[in-house]
């Protein structure tokens, strides 16, 4: 993989242009020009759609406001990275899931989706819960006591710098002119509709058997259950937009897709992005 600056240096044969971006979307390419001058901080992306790949080549900062990192719930500052990943432009339906444990997918900004945490239940920590508790209860961001920084974007920084989201990307979603937010890493898009779709997950009644004893409050992945329900999205938080088969971020659990209907590229489901 060559140096991100100098691809995007060669990606910049018009001296009018100090960015380009390539984006498909339903089957086309947009070209958006950005101003010159950009800070090195600045969001730095190359999308392109070529031989049934759709490939981002990004730094990962994003192209909106932030909150402040590091803060109180979160030690960690957002710094450049090097991301390279690629996912199919002809996605396939199976009958099987495969279970999201590290990033599920990347915006059309190239700020990445990881719905979830590190972080599982244990009793001798002072929060509560750590990086080598109890796998049986790992804990829900949106659950956790000061949501572990978050900001208005629903995101926060990973210890290596990397900014991604965990929910509705709010300032994404303002600048955005359609619902399409991104592509997951079996490459079905990533959608938000406001009062749309609604999430088939509800809290379990009662309180738990074992672990964390206590109602189930929404603290654990593991305090909600999938019900499903008549015009409810599947399990993987999927569901039909205009007559294709697509994934959806929603206002309540579990916000991001946990789980994948295709064939998730190698490039995603890291633990660590590539």
């Amino acid at each position: 993989l060559k140096n991100l600056s100098l691809l995007l240096k060669e990606s910049h044969q018009d001296d009018r242009m100090s960015r380009l971006k390539e984006v498909g979307i339903f089957g086309f390419v947009v070209f958006l020009l950005l101003p010159q001058n950009l800070a090195a901080s600045s969001n730095q992306i190359v999308v392109k759609v070529d031989d049934g790949q759709r490939c981002f080549l990004t730094n990962g900062i994003p192209d909106h406001p932030t909150g402040d990192f590091p803060n109180r719930g979160n030690p960690n500052t957002i710094s450049e990275q090097e991301i390279h990943v690629c996912v199919t432009t002809s996605p396939i339906k199976k009958q099987s899931i495969t279970q999201i444990r590290g990033t599920l997918g990347i915006a059309i900004n190239g700020v990445q989706f990881r719905p979830n945490t590190a972080g599982s239940w244990d009793p001798y920590s002072r929060r509560g819960h750590s990086r080598h508790g109890d796998r049986n209860w790992t804990i829900d961001i949106f659950g956790a006591r000061g949501r572990l920084g978050l900001d208005f974007n629903n995101a926060h920084v990973g210890r290596g710098g990397l900014y991604h989201y965990h929910g509705v990307p709010t300032s994404l979603l303002k600048k955005s002119a359609s619902s399409l937010l991104g592509y997951a890493g079996d490459g079905f898009e990533i959608h938000y509709v406001k009062d749309g779709k609604q999430s088939g997950w509800a809290l379990k009644k009662g309180n738990r058997p074992s672990g964390p004893l206590g109602m189930y409050d929404g603290t654990y992945n593991e305090d909600y259950v999938y019900e499903g329900g008549e015009g409810k999205l599947d399990q993987c938080n999927g569901g039909n937009l205009r007559g294709k088969y697509v994934y959806f971020i929603t206002d309540t659990y579990p916000f991001l897709p946990r789980c994948l209907y295709g064939e998730v590229s190698n490039d995603f489901n890291r633990s660590r992005h590539r």
